[in-house]
């Protein structure tokens, strides 16, 4: 299972085991279990302090296992074969069951600690999805810190009976003592605050305590951490408030076009932004929504930004790089079949699909990619394009002629997504050549068509283009004094990772000439 070089690095990482652990397997006669006797019997003779056995009840899923901690009832538990991206979350559950420390902060392993109640989680995953990590990993360590905590992470994929019957068809899917709780990516922080109901409360106390910013960058993504990277260089005070550190950064699955690094992959890029971040005097404020924007009174005097969970911070010079999101369909059905067979991210949903008929909605780099990547795994595609021909890169268009379970519709306008007991069962498209009707029946529709700025918090308190950007010279000035923006937010061309990094420099680099030239009142 393992080849030479991880076993090396896993051998290394088991010396760290401060506590014995016990793999507990449950098999079937299956190909998978086979795959997963052969990983655990790899992984026993790694250290001393880890021991195998079969378990015996056939109250468990099969193929699965569990990491508990000898002495104790602490463990964790995994269906399937945790390989491809969740090869991390393995690793970190042997070690954490195992006794190592968890790099999370104090505060947040106190409040775990004491959360009350009893809480059994599962969670649905596949493995090509890059979001589902971090709340596998998230539960994972909740599981070893409080004993009221159990998780189950369940590879989609494999126990596709089990998706059926609960409907799951996107991932990471979260279910909290049997009842759905959560979709999607989570952190540590968030899954925390969302199970303790005072966490917001407290959070909004500290943050109103903090003194003025010189520079308060709105925003995690790479515009957001280049920022306050170079706001932080110049040595002034420099603070940066996300909802989610990262941004869409963290939800792509391969990264090629970033220049020095032929490839990587979204959230590694995360890890190491925020990495580099924190090597700065950077005050690191993430799950903060912002709702307002109170422009300075008069030159000199500190902007304000009010934050949902009823915060305010206040800074003398702003650096709004808040990003942009998936842009919907907007028709009839889209919302109310979302995570029902209307989904936004191939990468993570994909798997869900296998056999199946789905539909790409986009012609665009990110629509034929998403349509190259599902054809290696559902059954048939239908790429839709609104214009009259498909508007991405040639070489990737040339790969999805070349595939054999790939229809290309073009001048395509879809107008309804249709379903059935509960979810999707196809869609209905207008041919704009001909005006003609059209009903597509399949199981999945996943939508690429561009993006949508997350600026409607803006609205009437700064000049937006009519498209919802934020409209910034090419000093990254908008239209207040003192209040700079950068990245997918604004109308700055060409939404790349590389420009918005670019473009997050030069607007710290703005607001610090903008400090130098005027002084406080």
């Amino acid at each position: 299972m393992l080849d030479a070089n991880i076993k090396q690095q896993l051998k290394a990482y088991m010396e760290k085991l401060q506590q014995p652990i016990e793999l507990v397997a449950a098999y079937d006669d299956g190909a998978k279990s086979q795959e997963l006797r052969e990983l655990l019997e790899e992984i026993e003779p790694m250290s001393e302090k880890i021991s195998l056995r079969t378990e015996e009840s056939n109250d468990v899923r099969r193929p699965s296992f569990a990491i508990n901690r000898v002495g104790s009832d602490m463990g964790v538990r995994f269906a399937g074969i945790p390989m491809g991206h969740e090869f991390t979350s393995l690793v970190l559950a042997l070690l954490q069951v195992g006794g190592h420390p968890s790099k999370a902060s104090q505060d947040v392993i106190e409040q775990i600690q004491q959360l009350d109640g009893e809480f059994e989680f599962e969670t649905y995953f596949s493995l090509s999805c890059q979001n589902c990590p971090d709340v596998v990993q998230a539960l994972n360590l909740m599981s070893v810190l409080n004993p009221n905590i159990r998780h189950t992470s369940i590879d989609g994929a494999l126990f596709q009976d089990e998706v059926e019957k609960r409907e799951v068809m996107s991932v990471p899917s979260v279910y909290l003592n049997g009842e759905p709780w959560g979709q999607g990516r989570m952190t540590l922080e968030e899954i925390v605050s969302k199970l303790d109901t005072k966490s917001d409360e407290k959070e909004a106390e500290k943050i109103n305590q903090k003194d003025t910013f010189e520079v308060l960058v709105i925003g995690g993504g790479p515009a957001g951490a280049a920022a306050s990277i170079y706001a932080a260089r110049k040595g002034i005070s420099t603070g940066i408030a996300a909802e989610r550190f990262g941004g869409q950064v963290a939800d792509t699955m391969s990264i090629e076009n970033l220049i020095s690094v032929p490839y990587t992959e979204g959230p590694k890029l995360v890890a190491a932004m925020e990495q580099h971040v924190k090597e700065y005097d950077v005050d690191i404020m993430n799950m903060q929504l912002a709702e307002k924007l109170i422009p300075a009174s008069k030159p000199g005097m500190p902007h304000e930004i009010r934050l949902a969970n009823g915060a305010s911070l206040k800074a003398r010079t702003l650096v709004l790089s808040t990003g942009a999101r998936w842009r919907p369909l907007g028709v009839p059905g889209e919302a109310e079949y979302r995570n029902k067979g209307v989904a936004y991210c191939p990468h993570c949903d994909g798997p869900l699909f296998k056999g199946k008929h789905v539909a790409v909605i986009g012609g665009g780099n990110s629509g034929v990619e998403a349509a190259i990547d599902l054809a290696g795994i559902v059954r048939h595609v239908t790429l839709i394009e609104f214009g009259a021909e498909m508007r991405a890169d040639d070489v990737l268009q040339k790969k999805l002629r070349s595939l054999n379970n790939v229809d290309i519709i073009t001048s395509g306008q879809t107008t309804e997504v249709v379903g059935e007991n509960g979810r999707v069962s196809g869609l209905k498209y207008t041919d704009r050549n001909t005006g003609e009707n059209h009903h597509l029946a399949l199981e999945g529709v996943f939508v690429q068509i561009g993006l949508v700025p997350n600026t409607e918090w803006l609205k009437g308190d700064i000049e937006l283009s009519q498209h919802g950007e934020i409209i910034i010279n090419d000093r990254n000035e908008t239209s207040i004094p003192g209040v700079f923006a950068a990245g997918d937010a604004t109308t700055v061309p060409f939404k790349q990772i590389v420009i918005s990094m670019g473009e997050g420099s030069k607007a710290a680099l703005s607001a610090f000439d903008f400090l130098i030239r005027n002084s406080v009142e």
